[in-house]
């Protein structure tokens, strides 16, 4: 036998799978939060790149979805943690905090409320601001990336409705 076959059937042995593709415990999905929100983007493209599930957009077609993701919060700070001895800031933390729930539309918790925060430190100098706005919002993105992946492993997760 090759290498590779020997491999291969060394890793099916110990019980090595490929990650499979989540599979939903329903169909239909109302996501509420603003259109025009960063966040609400990514979810529904994230969902609907599932090809499992149908994003349903029209508030009167909410009572006829499986379940709603409710998105109460998205709230976004920068800190300053650190200065120098003139006063000028040296280093900031980014906060990016959301809170969500899933229920059915009748209002049954099926996710009981959730608060998911991501942070991230940024070192900054005057002399590049542009450089640091351009690094700071591609930060914010990476944070809000890494949420909607773990509301997607927590919508995978659900079993039953």
């Amino acid at each position: 036998m090759g290498g590779a076959a020997v491999l291969s059937s060394t890793l099916i042995g110990c019980g090595f799978a490929l990650r499979q593709p989540t599979q939903f415990a329903f169909k239909t999905v109302y996501l509420t939060l603003p259109a025009n929100s960063a966040l609400g983007t990514e979810m529904r493209r994230s969902l609907l790149a599932t090809g499992q599930l149908e994003v349903l957009k029209d508030p009167v077609e909410m009572l006829k979805s499986d379940v709603v993701l409710d998105i109460f919060s998205e709230e976004r700070q920068r800190v300053v943690v650190g200065m120098n001895a003139s006063g000028l800031v040296r280093d900031q933390q980014l906060r990016l905090r959301i809170k969500f729930r899933l229920r059915t539309p009748a209002g049954k918790a099926v996710i009981a409320d959730v608060e998911l925060f991501q942070q991230r430190d940024l070192s900054y100098t005057e002399t590049v601001a542009l450089s640091k706005e351009i690094e700071e919002a591609t930060m914010y993105r990476d944070m809000q990336t890494d949420i909607v992946q773990q509301i997607m492993r927590r919508l995978g997760a659900v079993r039953a409705l």
